[in-house]
């Protein structure tokens, strides 16, 4: 079966996707990946045909706002969401789609696979009466579907309690509306108009639940609120990591069970400025004999993460998480959904501090399942986190509800149970068309393409 993975060009997307390839092509299935050009090398190594995305759609991800500079001044809020969703995402749909309907005439995949962002395939699920490959799309982020609470996305409200929170929620809601869902939505229904398809009534991230043929939510229910979900979700743990991508740092042989050890990281969008988490933490922790703090720059170099290297600090660009995370802690984080996801599948506890992206509502699922704390700022304080640390690190509570986690997502065979959704969607729409679908309409090809 010939696939093609659709990726925002980001490394918290194109990680799991990646993963999700290796599972496909381990099953002699021919996988290719759309998505940015950066990627193009890691993805060639691992085996798949790689198609870069149209100059409009791409961006660089080591500086993934350097074409909205104003996302980086902007503070954490309803403007900086609403920016987020028109200049990163409505914007791109264009570009990234008429690459899409390219492949499928080249390339002629069987299926194709995107993360819940990449919105290139918005145009092609709301035309019902199009001919195409079913499309599955993987939560890589919260799972983005209204709550019963009304509660608005983004803004990390845990689930309503009281009826007095509900009325809160309520009036939040219809300022998020206002101030992000309609402009946005207007947006989005404009430029679909020009592609010649029929608006939606849905906002531009449910969008990606409600209509993908699938949707393959890359966590546990007990890490998500829980509400009535679509039939057509499923969810399917966290991809394995990809082992071998980076060497053990110099200072690996240090992690030998003597110090507890801590991981800071800003994850590989939101780290710009590292003083917002990592530095922070390095001095929150300098004086803690019994832990050795390490710090990873998500890529960038070390000498950006400002102030002096404490003694019981180890820091690198990158590191080996499969090798790490069996020898962490706790995890200090942001809120990157893959690296909290992949965190709790270890059976690490959290402190976590971060607001913008995704980040407050992945943050306050920490909190609402007891995995860690979860400072709800953008700049925690020394003490703040050097408390926060040490409750983590010296109450058993948060580890054993994070190893009740890991048990949760031990009990998912991800590998298994996303060939099995795969296969049985392939199966149904081969029945319904009774042929394959345009992939046995598709030209082969002599050689590859770009």
């Amino acid at each position: 079966m010939r696939i093609l993975i659709a990726s925002t060009p980001a490394n918290g997307h194109v990680n799991p996707m990646l993963a999700i390839a290796r599972i496909l092509m381990g099953e002699g299935h021919e996988v290719a990946v759309y998505t940015g050009s950066a990627f193009r090398a890691r993805i060639e190594a691992a085996g798949a045909e790689f198609f870069s995305l149209p100059g409009d759609a791409d961006f660089d991800p080591a500086d993934p706002f350097s074409r909205i500079p104003e996302l980086k001044v902007l503070p954490p809020g309803l403007e900086w969401l609403r920016v987020a969703i028109e200049r990163i995402f409505i914007e791109k749909i264009p570009a990234q789609h008429e690459g899409l309907q390219r492949l499928i005439r080249s390339f002629g995949p069987d299926l194709i696979v995107g993360d819940d962002m990449f919105f290139g395939v918005l145009p092609m699920l709301l035309d019902a009466g199009s001919r195409r490959p079913p499309i599955v799309l993987c939560g890589t982020s919260i799972l983005h579907w209204p709550r019963e609470d009304g509660a608005p996305i983004f803004l990390g409200l845990p689930p309503a309690t009281t009826s007095e929170q509900r009325e809160q929620y309520a009036a939040i809601a219809r300022d998020y509306h206002e101030a992000v869902d309609r402009p946005a939505g207007l947006r989005l229904n404009k430029l679909l108009e020009e592609l010649g398809v029929e608006p939606t009534s849905m906002t531009l991230f449910y969008s990606s639940v409600g209509l993908a043929d699938a949707y393959l939510q890359l966590s546990v229910p007990g890490f998500e609120f829980p509400r009535d979900i679509p039939r057509s979700v499923h969810f399917v743990g966290t991809p394995p990591i990809i082992p071998g991508q980076v060497p053990l740092p110099p200072w690996a042989h240090e992690l030998d069970g003597s110090r507890k050890v801590v991981l800071v990281t800003q994850g590989t969008v939101a780290n710009h400025n590292f003083n917002l988490l990592v530095a922070p933490a390095l001095a929150a922790l300098a004086n803690e004999p019994d832990v050795l703090v390490v710090a990873t720059a998500g890529g960038r170099p070390i000498d950006a993460i400002p102030g002096p290297v404490p003694a019981n600090a180890r820091l690198s660009s990158y590191l080996p998480f499969e090798w790490l995370l069996p020898r962490v802690d706790v995890l200090v984080t942001n809120g990157g959904y893959g690296s909290v996801n992949q965190a709790l599948s270890f059976g690490i506890p959290l402190v976590t501090a971060g607001l913008t992206e995704d980040k407050a509502d992945v943050n306050a699922r920490v909190a609402w399942s007891g995995v860690g704390i979860d400072l709800a700022t953008n700049e925690p304080g020394h003490d703040a986190l050097r408390r926060a640390l040490r409750t983590v690190l010296d109450r058993p509570d948060y580890r054993l509800r994070a190893q009740q986690m890991a048990d949760e997502f031990a009990g998912i065979d991800t590998r298994s149970r996303i060939l099995e959704i795969i296969g049985e969607l392939v199966a149904d729409r081969k029945r319904l068309w009774g042929v394959d679908t345009l992939a046995a309409h598709a030209p082969r090809r002599a050689g590859r393409r770009s």
